[in-house]
């Protein structure tokens, strides 16, 4: 929310002053903030519809839901951003015109207010993410640190290309600032979209957790052996967990649903995110058995 109020405001501002002054930095700034505050209307659609409860079409629930519209968040940011600061770069390369200093001022100076609006957001969104359980994990947050990272640095570099375009009266130092700016977003919207493809086709709890699930299945008196143990994470805050093992000698083959649940009920309490826990208890093979 926080981010989204910045972005529309400045958004706004860096296109009045890029239009007065007709500076291609200053509109490629502008089409950031725009590409920033629809990507944040994607992704306050996407925190309430992934709490929604599971039901029979979804029998996991919706958590991905946030990693869908994170994908589309990326896809912004590279066509309403990246695309866009691109073509700004190219084409004031082939202009043949004096930019007015006095509308240069006024774009350094909301450049300037933008980037205290634009760094106050970032803080606002890094410690959220710091005080947030799982809020480091939370891809739509991660969407918002990062086009805040992205905007910070952008805002940076168009400063940088009005102010050498102004002092040496050579406009490739501002196209140069806008190539960069969408270099920069193209960057962005290509690792914000490669993290969300890994989690919408299933990647697995991180390898810590994994690790200690392993642990404590083989620490269990009634396990043997645990032969293979498969992780996803359906959601933020879910964990989908899938084991095999052989039963320990001496156990009857009796027991195994009730050794099941203890081993179901030990995982989630231990770990609560784990909500789908499935084992597959069997006897152990005899010695010299196949």
């Amino acid at each position: 929310m926080v981010a989204l109020a910045a972005n529309v405001v400045i958004a706004a501002a860096k296109a009045v002053g890029g239009l007065i002054s007709g500076s291609p930095a200053l509109l490629s700034e502008a089409a950031h903030s725009v590409a920033d505050s629809v990507n944040e209307v994607f992704l306050l659609a996407a925190v309430p519809r992934s709490r929604r409860p599971a039901d029979a079409r979804h029998p996991f629930g919706y958590g991905k839901e946030r990693y869908f519209w994170s994908l589309l968040a990326a896809v912004g940011i590279f066509v309403m951003g990246g695309c866009f600061a691109f073509f700004q770069g190219f084409e004031a390369l082939t202009r043949d015109e004096q930019e007015s200093p006095t509308g240069y001022t006024a774009g350094l100076i909301v450049l300037g207010i933008a980037l205290v609006a634009e760094g106050s957001s970032l803080v606002r969104a890094l410690y959220q993410a710091r005080g947030e359980r799982g809020g480091a994990g939370d891809p739509a947050l991660r969407t918002v640190i990062a086009e805040d990272s992205t905007a910070v640095l952008g805002v940076v570099l168009a400063m940088g290309g009005m102010v050498l375009h102004l002092v040496t009266g050579n406009v490739v130092w501002e196209a140069s600032a806008s190539l960069a700016i969408g270099l920069l977003l193209v960057f962005v919207a290509f690792r914000l979209g490669r993290d969300a493809r890994d989690r919408l086709i299933g990647e697995s709890a991180d390898p810590e957790l994994r690790h200690r699930i392993h642990e404590l299945l083989d620490g269990r008196p009634e396990i043997d052996n645990v032969a293979s143990l498969l992780t996803m994470r359906p959601g933020l805050d879910s964990v989908l967990v899938a084991a095999r093992g052989d039963l320990a000698p001496g156990i009857d083959s009796e027991e195994i649903d009730r050794v099941c649940v203890r081993i179901k009920e030990s995982v989630s309490r231990k770990w609560p995110q784990a909500d789908h826990v499935y084992l597959d208890i069997t006897n152990a093979p005899p010695p010299g058995g196949v």
